[in-house]
């Protein structure tokens, strides 16, 4: 997928800008933290180290070394304003959930009292927002220099529900790690694999996937499906394990259970990728109609599908060039006509395969990294720091 605006190639400047992320970061456990210890890595390994405040309920003694700093509520808004604004360009990362206050209000407290160029990096663009999270956003497009979305739909939503300038937003695809095969096939497995993976929680539409395993049943050899994640710490807190319960037990009804694989771990990019190149396709069966940016579906895209996804907004993006298959939501009907349809058309499964190696370059994170720190250098030059006066 190419930027909806292309960022101009820079010269490297005598001083690099000092770069700060505000976000949340691990150990903290969600797609938020994760993405931006991937990107502050990926711009580090492309000349611009960065370094991190970390939003946090809980202060960690033992935090990685390029934090410098921790946010945990709105006591700390005047100390943070200070260390944000001792770096020349902050990149924040916004999803309405992870700052304090109903909608994560707080932050604008905080974002009144910058006096740097920001960067935000705005993960969810609701289409029909309420009137506290409009503001939030309009708050938030008032206090930065650019705005960065990952998708064109994403973007185009912004412009048309936000009156934001267009100019003003770039599109920079969600990265991901290298999880390419090192062929064109999968490794061979004792029948088809299906292969699901991510955080676990409500909305991914799992239950799904199960039902269409049980209408694979003639299929020979038989089909698997294997979910890979821990569930979202978030949901384990509010309701323990219900959700992954509820899904062996369908399986369990559903005769099925012999063929559904619940990995309860955290997987690294080379336990990732081992699983994915035992797959025979990747299904994201996801219930969400509006979501416009999908870490998983950007690793799948590296990885080299064939993707069976229902019909988000992301999904529709990249895979409706042919990429992958796209089911309508909630219809197990469908997932099971996709794998058939990808099983029983093996060449149609090689250039699906043969397409997302062409469109998947730019999600690779070190190109993802090059394009942000191409675009803090861009903010950084463009602004106009305040000289010293000297009193005599």
């Amino acid at each position: 997928m190419s930027p909806a605006i292309a960022l101009r190639s820079l010269e490297q400047t005598a001083v690099d800008p000092r770069i700060v992320m505000m976000s949340t970061f691990p150990p903290t456990q969600c797609g938020i933290a994760t993405f931006a210890q991937s990107l502050s890595q990926a711009m580090t390994d492309a000349g611009s180290p960065v370094d991190v405040v970390q939003l946090t309920q809980e202060p960690t003694f033992m935090r990685p070394a390029t934090v410098a700093h921790q946010h945990r509520s709105s006591a700390d808004t005047v100390r943070t304003a200070q260390v944000l604004n001792s770096y020349d360009v902050i990149v924040l990362q916004h999803e309405f959930g992870i700052y304090g206050g109903d909608d994560g209000i707080e932050l604008v407290d905080l974002l009144n009292s910058l006096r740097v160029p920001v960067i935000t990096v705005i993960h969810t663009v609701l289409k029909t927002p309420t009137l506290r999270q409009r503001s939030i956003i309009q708050s938030l497009i008032a206090a930065s220099s650019a705005l960065v979305t990952m998708t064109n739909i994403a973007r185009k939503n912004l412009i048309s529900h936000y009156q934001v300038a267009p100019e003003m937003v770039h599109v920079i695809p969600h990265g991901a790690p290298d999880l390419r095969r090192s062929g064109n096939d999968p490794v061979s497995t004792a029948g088809p694999r299906l292969l699901t993976w991510g955080l676990i929680s409500r909305g991914k539409g799992i239950e799904w996937g199960i039902e269409a395993l049980a209408k694979l049943a003639d299929v020979y050899p038989q089909v698997e499906y294997v979910v890979a994640g821990r569930t979202h710490p978030n949901v384990v807190a509010y309701e323990g394990e219900r959700y992954r319960e509820s899904l062996v037990q369908l399986a369990l009804d559903l005769g099925v259970s012999d063929r559904l694989h619940l990995v309860n771990e955290y997987l690294d990019s080379d336990a990732l990728a081992e699983l994915i190149a035992s797959a025979s396709m990747f299904l994201l069966p996801y219930d969400s109609k509006d979501q416009v940016t999908s870490g998983v579906l950007a690793e799948a895209m590296v990885a080299g599908g064939p993707v069976i996804a229902t019909r988000f907004p992301h999904a529709i993006e990249v895979l409706g060039r042919g990429a992958g298959v796209l089911v309508e939501h909630q219809n197990s009907d469908d997932i099971a006509a996709a794998v058939r349809r990808i099983h029983h058309n093996p060449a149609q499964a090689a250039q699906m395969r043969s397409l997302t190696a062409e469109m998947s370059l730019p999600y690779l994170w070190p190109a993802v990294g090059r394009s942000y720190m191409q675009l803090a250098d861009m903010i950084s030059n463009a602004h106009v720091r305040p000289t010293s006066l000297a009193i005599a």
